[in-house]
């Protein structure tokens, strides 16, 4: 971590709901790729700003992003997550209700382009989107979004720079290949009102018009 990143985490107190999350996350043996605490605070004030009701996460984990989504929606609101494993999102529901939240969340369970294609066929619709799942599927996590998008939906993406690999010319494999195509997406679709944050492993975040 920069040092810069390092004042500015060192400015907030330690949070218990989170530093649960993060200690079940290891103490399970998962990898340690929850989403940065800055960007963390950042996705719990994008979706009070933005007045989410209906969000889309994919990519559980062990619920760390999922507590920071949850915190920003209003009463009423909802979160569906998305996650390949069993395992991982009972964690991520045990760590969710700890945090006084699990009445906010439904998981889905199972590869998220099937899980994607059922929500479409369900006439999902949702006001926000945070993916942050394998990257090879970016691209088309990015598609789904937008088709499920209410109009002045929110959409982020986290390590859309995979810790420098995104902009080093020599990397070609497909996980960096699919990131740049969903960065270059992020940046050039007219029907996205976006910016790309640099700090800590990158941040994208884009408005559906």
């Amino acid at each position: 971590m920069l040092l810069n990143e390092q004042y500015v985490d060192s400015l907030y107190g330690e949070d218990a709901d989170l530093a649960r999350a993060k200690a079940g996350i290891a103490a399970a043996g998962m990898p340690d790729i929850s989403v940065a605490e800055g960007y963390g605070r950042l996705l719990t004030m994008l979706v009070a700003m933005s007045g989410a009701h209906k969000i889309l996460e994919i990519g559980a984990l062990g619920g760390y992003s999922g507590i920071c989504l949850a915190r920003g929606l209003k009463e009423g609101g909802s979160l569906v997550s998305l996650e390949l494993l069993q395992s991982y999102a009972d964690l991520a529901k045990r760590h969710m209700e700890a945090a006084g939240l699990g009445d906010k969340v439904d998981y889905m369970v199972g590869d998220a382009k099937q899980s994607l294609a059922e929500l479409r066929a369900a006439g999902g619709r949702f006001d926000f989107f945070f993916i942050d799942a394998d990257k090879e599927g970016y691209p088309a996590y990015l598609d789904y979004a937008i088709e499920l998008a209410e109009p002045g939906a929110v959409i982020v993406g986290d390590n859309i720079l995979l810790r420098g690999r995104t902009t080093n010319p020599a990397k070609e494999g497909p996980s960096v290949l699919a990131v740049r195509s969903f960065n270059e997406r992020i940046a050039s679709d007219e029907r996205l009102l976006s910016t790309v944050l640099p700090g800590y492993d990158g941040l994208a975040i884009a408005i559906v018009k």
